[in-house]
């Protein structure tokens, strides 16, 4: 299950196994201070570079692809490695940002407001997300928290989006 605030057992030699290499956002993960808010960043530049100038629909389709290949890839990893949520795997955070960016404009700003509450939903986990924390494993119960994360703060900042236009 969670083990955020623990430190990671990965380090840099095991990155020559592949999904060890993505699972950690080609090493992002391995920050030694904040590395789930180091790959959220990471999430936002591929963002930010490759799907914001999509329509929703391709970004959607592109958070569900890569919400089922990150679950698989973690799952990997996560059984390569025997670790459950190490601190070190932050594919996890790079597909939930892109969940909670599906509705936002390419502006630095609505960015940053999606990024932090992000990150806020992801740290404290609120309900439903705690319970999928505490109750599914594997790489689908690393995934799927931050996914809901990210879907709970696209909801929020539309909604704010929408009351200001």
């Amino acid at each position: 299950m969670s083990r955020h605030g623990d430190g990671t057992t990965l380090s840099w030699r095991q990155l020559g196994d592949p999904w060890t290499l993505l699972s950690t956002g080609f090493g992002c993960g391995l920050a030694p201070i904040m590395p789930g808010t180091v790959g959220s960043l990471l999430g936002v530049a591929v963002w930010w570079f490759v799907f914001a100038d999509l329509d929703v629909y391709a970004r959607a389709a592109a958070a569900v692809a890569g919400f089922v290949a990150g679950t698989l890839i973690v799952d990997r990893a996560a059984k390569r490695q025997d670790l459950g949520d190490d601190p070190a795997i932050v594919l996890d955070e790079v597909i939930g940002v892109w969940f909670a960016l599906l509705f936002v404009p390419k502006s630095i700003a609505w960015v940053a407001v999606a990024f932090v509450l992000f990150r806020i939903a992801d740290i404290v986990k609120p309900w439903p997300i705690s319970l999928v924390d505490a109750r599914v494993s594997g790489g689908l119960g690393i995934v799927a928290d931050d996914l809901i994360a990210g879907l709970m703060v696209a909801v929020v900042v539309f909604g704010a989006w929408y009351a200001m236009s």
